[in-house]
């Protein structure tokens, strides 16, 4: 570990006078790869569960593996290789969170290449812009523990280490949970013989209950990974809106009053329930967590920025002298250049979807809207990007509720646009105009989502990069590569999940299952937040109690679990994502995460007699093992699900390659039982075993 003699003074692994390849083509080109392949198995998953995964690990130890081939090759080309593989992963992310809402409104009937696209480049690469003045203060000066910067520089250490067997077996673990969650997913999705989810409603005393519970390797590797804290949260959600808030709806509404007849089976009517209710409790929730995290995140922020800019002041007062190489920035002039330049693609992007409306706006309306608009994306892009930059030092990246800055960002855009447009347009019924606007927003809402995303990953890097001894110039130019390398890919992907499962509730054709559709969680979240503010149908009772809930969340946890110093803390973002999402997606990943803290205490029971030198070790070798299964895990279901999508598409069925019809569902209830259960033995033995290497 480095030494820290105060926030910001580190000692790299490569000192600042060391001039060794880090930029070279090999790394390049062995990241754009690892970009668009992390691109495409983020889509799939973000999609289907609401959740992506950090990237930055598995690349790197991916990287390393590859580049241990060829000759001379260094732990900064490593970390360059991380760099723009995490950026295509992000991209992914921020795009698949909004974009798909234009379909859920129903404003795209099919997707638009060349739009998405041209959102995820300006979104990514202002994202990376906004983080350079950010650099110094909340990674330099700010103290910031940027979790996951710090885990992939330690892994990119190791690999570097003259230990080998702090390496071996990475790429076997990596490879070897593709492979076994290839087959399950195929005998899922492809042959139908194992079960994807078990799920049993039952009718009591008026109500209902019941449980529904994903089989899906993908979900249970992401729970492992984000740990037990993040599972916890999803999981008090999900009890909220599964076991207090649909049998209250069940007992005192009935299915009558969701459209049922009076014998509808319990299933049937708590899917009814979370329809027409949960969801908007769910925006109440999120609302109020994301307002919540602005307001007390607003000082640091300004502090932060202030820090930054007071640097650069110093630093011109101080002449020309060049910066050591660790600390050499992009130019700030290219900073301010890029995002002036990046606001003329910005506004004509606007000005084609405001013109395709037919808005009946004055001219001076539509100049001023076009104005407003574009502004308000680099504005609040700017201020999005720094909150989450500095939460992403706090939480890290993949526990980073940026779907909550996003929503709060589609809020205050839409209420000022019904402040603008009040006059001249008729608001509180569906329309082609209201949905035009809705689509803007959800335009505005994609470039601050990639802009945020890209900020909380570029920091991340940039701590690896400070951490190993990288040049930050060099990485911040590589992730624009990342960025559109994972940009280009994305739409296609999208275009094709789309035709062959379905999403949020949307199908490109009659006949197609709705078990199979991908829920796009938050997609549908600010589909609905952004067409019911404009239509004057947000359900605002329902969000009053979100919002309530939220409330009671933050309040348990400053006033009884903060003063306990507990280690299990409540976040008003992640309950949200736990009462938004479906629970067969919930229960796997609090699976993953339980798991996960029973096989980091049976092996602390284990190693309780080791020197701590020694347990640290354990724990480090483990630790990692258990990640790079789980990482395997998800890349082997989400790559199958989209390989799958081809045919499904083409044949624009999902039953092309089934083997069984119902009558096998028992059967393959109970395969799919022991398959789920056999690959969570195996994780939790790699997480609880004393690994000798």
């Amino acid at each position: 570990m480095e030494s820290q003699q105060q926030p910001g003074t580190v000692i790299p692994f490569i000192k600042a006078s060391e001039n060794i390849p880090e930029t070279t083509l090999k790394a390049i080109l062995l990241g754009i790869i690892l970009a668009v392949v992390l691109a495409g198995s983020n889509a799939y998953l973000g999609l289907k569960m609401g959740q992506t995964i950090s990237a930055s690990i598995p690349a790197a130890v991916i990287s390393m593996a590859v580049l241990r081939f060829f000759r001379n090759s260094t732990i900064l080309e490593n970390n360059i290789v991380q760099t723009i593989a995490s950026a295509g992963e992000v991209v992914a992310a921020s795009t698949i969170f909004t974009i798909p809402a234009l379909l859920v409104l129903q404003y795209w009937q099919t997707l638009d290449y060349w739009q998405i696209t041209l959102i995820a480049v300006i979104g990514g690469v202002l994202g990376v812009l906004f983080s350079v003045p950010l650099r110094r203060a909340l990674i330099v000066e700010g103290g910031l523990k940027f979790p996951e910067g710090v885990a992939t520089a330690e892994v990119l250490k190791a690999g570097s280490s003259k230990d080998e067997s702090d390496t071996n077996g990475g790429a076997g673990l990596l490879v070897g949970g593709a492979i076994g969650a290839s087959i399950l997913k195929f005998f899922q999705s492809g042959f139908q013989l194992i079960s994807e989810s078990i799920s049993g409603w039952v009718k009591v005393g008026g109500t209902v209950f019941g449980f529904s519970n994903g089989l899906s390797l993908a979900m249970v590797g992401a729970g492992y990974i984000v740990g037990l804290k993040v599972a916890i949260n999803l999981f008090v959600g999900a009890l909220i809106a599964w076991g207090v808030i649909v049998p209250l709806y069940a007992y005192f509404s009935g299915p009558e009053a969701f459209g049922l007849d009076a014998g509808a089976s319990a299933e049937a009517l708590a899917m009814a329930i979370k329809g027409a209710k949960i969801r908007y409790i769910g925006v109440g929730t999120m609302v109020f967590g994301g307002i919540y995290a602005i307001v007390n995140l607003v000082k640091p922020i300004k502090a932060a920025v202030s820090s930054s800019f007071t640097a650069m002041k110093l630093a011109r007062q101080g002449g020309s002298e060049k910066p050591i190489r660790t600390e050499h920035d992009i130019p700030m002039t290219w900073v301010i250049g890029g995002t002036l330049l990046l606001s003329i693609p910005i506004m004509l992007l606007f000005n084609h979807v405001l013109g395709a409306a037919n808005l009946p706006l004055s001219s001076f309306t539509y100049g001023f809207t076009l104005v407003f608009l574009t502004v308000a994306s680099l504005i609040i892009g700017f201020i999005c990007a720094s909150i989450g930059g500095y939460m992403a030092g706090i939480v890290g990246s993949s526990a980073n509720p940026l779907s909550g800055i996003t929503i709060g960002a589609i809020l205050l855009v839409s209420f000022s646009l019904l402040t603008i447009l009040g006059n001249e347009i008729t608001f509180g019924v569906a329309s082609k105009e209201v949905l035009s606007l809705a689509a803007v927003v959800i335009f505005i809402g994609g470039v601050v989502a990639a802009a945020a995303s890209l900020s909380c990953d570029n920091l991340q890097d940039l701590k690896s990069g400070q951490l190993v001894g990288a040049t930050p110039w060099k990485q911040q130019l590589t992730l624009i590569i990342g960025v559109v390398a994972g940009a280009a890919v994305v739409a296609p992907i999208l275009q094709l999940l789309f035709d062959a499962y379905g999403i949020g509730g949307v199908f490109p054709r009659e006949g197609m299952d709705p078990s199979k559709a991908l829920a796009a969680p938050q997609a549908t979240l600010m589909a609905s937040v952004a067409q019911g503010i404009f239509e004057h149908k947000l359900d605002w009772v329902l969000v009053m109690m979100g919002a309530g809930i939220g409330l009671a969340i933050v309040l348990i946890d400053r006033l009884i679990l903060a003063p306990r110093a507990s280690e299990y803390r409540l976040s008003a973002l992640a309950v949200a994502l736990g009462i938004y999402l479906p629970m067969d997606v919930i229960l796997p990943i609090v699976i993953g995460g339980t798991l996960s803290y029973f096989a980091r205490r049976s092996l602390k029971k284990k190693v309780s007699s080791e020197s701590s030198e020694k347990q640290e070790k354990a724990f480090s070798i483990a630790e990692r093992k258990g990640l790079l299964f789980s990482a395997g895990m998800i890349a082997g279901d989400a790559m199958i699900g989209i390989f799958l999508a081809i045919p499904f598409a083409a044949y624009q069925s999902t039953s092309v390659f089934a083997l069984v019809d119902e009558s096998f569902s028992q059967t393959a209830a109970i395969l799919g039982i022991l398959s789920f259960m056999a690959f969570g033995y195996i994780l939790y033995n790699l997480g609880s075993k004393k690994h000798t290497a």
